[in-house]
């Protein structure tokens, strides 16, 4: 299961128990409409409470990071897993952006706010 929210050019989503294909389609619909009407947009991906992912999810994460190369500015990953932290460095060599793993939510909320120039 998924919660995303549309922040002005920053989607946010956080992921409890397993990471579906479903929920990933939601993800994709939130972040091209985004892109669509504000250009590159930042991420946050909260899946400190995420259990585990399908196969599937992992090869659609691969194709639409490849498609999107250009379409992000910068990426949070807020998660304790030492596993998940190193898929995302994985993630990061099909996109463009700044991405950084973060253990805490204030860390990473800072880190974000830096490039709105808000901090």
């Amino acid at each position: 299961m998924i919660v995303i929210e549309q922040q002005p050019k920053r989607v946010e989503v956080t992921v409890y128990a397993e990471f579906t294909l479903a929920d990933y389609k939601e993800f994709e619909n939130a972040v091209n409409f985004a892109i669509q009407f504000e250009g590159p947009v930042d991420l946050w991906f909260d899946l400190r409470e995420m259990a585990d992912f399908t196969l599937d999810v992992a090869w659609e994460d691969i194709v639409f990071a490849r498609a999107h190369a250009n379409d992000f500015s910068r990426i949070a990953v807020l998660t304790h897993s030492q596993w998940v932290a190193w898929s995302a460095w994985l993630s990061q060599i099909f996109v463009h952006a700044e991405m950084r793993v973060f253990d805490e939510e204030v860390e990473a909320r800072a880190w974000l706010a830096e490039e709105e120039g808000l901090a």
